[in-house]
């Protein structure tokens, strides 16, 4: 028998996608490893629709992937779809927009694969009021939060509500001057820093959390992981990733309920979560990153992640005759 792969969606600089393919490699599970960003110019494809669904091959420069015979596909973070050098703007853009619906189709369609997670619940378990009023069913605790573009509701809800925090709704790229990245960190915000340009977009204020601790919970099927973190001088924890402490925790049950209802809701075998701990050991909910990073953690905490990650994607066994 041929032992079928795992197909591994992702950039080449992913330290949290290598760690898990060094674990698939060490169980003897194949791995093809694929940016959609190198499409056209170094993978190819030729898929087919039949009366048995879709079959065929995609290449890259070093494997052969066989379409209905993917064992599982670990999405991670690829790049962009993109056209081929020296076209013309809207020649590459048509080609761009091809590519994503062409080939993201059919990498969303593998037939019987196993997705941790499936680009589309990822796609819709981004939108940060998605992810407030879903927290919010499932019985988490969710601060008080105003999503608005209005400057007087907005500074309302900061003399109401105080103290408050400004959380960015995406991670967009921004660059400064120089043109080095910039990050929009969480901040606490008061009813004079709001001015008119509260109006050119939509924002999200928060009351802020009287916290001891925060703890990040990484969720893989039934299994979670929660992280006690401390030693954060300010708001935003990662902001500090040198003067912190990681201590594994268990996961009060009235959590791990609604963790599991979360997942289900989105479709999600993987999601990271952030909370706020209080002084009365109330976990306070924050978001949930469907696709966020882990292998920062002390080795002894990211191996045991890495473990339920291949867990998953090793199974179901679709070995080939």
């Amino acid at each position: 028998m041929t032992p079928s792969p795992v197909l591994v969606v992702t950039r080449l600089d992913d330290m949290t996608a290598d760690v898990v393919i060094e674990e698939l490699g060490r169980r003897r599970v194949p791995v093809i490893r694929l940016d959609p960003g190198d499409f056209p110019d170094s993978v190819s494809v030729s898929a087919r629709v039949d009366g048995s669904g879709l079959g065929g091959t995609l290449r890259t420069t070093t494997r052969t992937a066989v379409l209905d015979g993917v064992r599982s596909v670990y999405w991670r973070r690829p790049r962009p779809y993109e056209a081929p050098a020296k076209l013309e703007e809207q020649d590459a853009r048509w080609c761009a927009e091809h590519a994503r619906y062409g080939l993201g189709g059919i990498l969303a369609a593998l037939p019987g694969a196993h997705y941790v997670n499936h680009p589309w619940a990822n796609r819709a378990a981004e939108y940060k009021p998605a992810q407030l009023a879903t927290a919010a069913l499932c019985g988490f605790n969710v601060p008080a939060t105003l999503l608005t573009n209005d400057t007087e509701q907005a500074r309302r809800f900061v003399r109401e509500h105080g103290p408050v925090v400004y959380k960015p709704l995406y991670n967009s790229d921004y660059t400064g001057e120089s043109g080095s990245g910039l990050t929009v960190w969480v901040e606490e915000v008061s009813p004079e820093d709001l001015d008119d340009g509260v109006a050119h977009t939509l924002h999200l204020f928060q009351q802020r959390v009287d916290k001891v601790a925060d703890v990040r919970l990484t969720a893989v099927g039934s299994r979670l992981f929660a992280v006690r973190i401390d030693g954060s001088p300010g708001l935003d924890w990662r902001r500090h990733y040198d003067d912190l402490s990681y201590t594994l925790i268990e996961t009060p049950p009235d959590v791990e309920k609604a963790v599991h209802d979360y997942l289900a809701r989105f479709r999600l075998t993987y999601g990271a979560f952030d909370f706020g701990l209080d002084a009365a050991g109330v976990w306070h909910w924050y978001e949930c990153n469907p696709n966020g990073q882990f292998a920062w953690f002390p080795d002894p905490i990211t191996n045991q992640i890495v473990d339920a990650i291949a867990d998953q994607l090793q199974q179901p066994d679709r070995d080939r005759r």
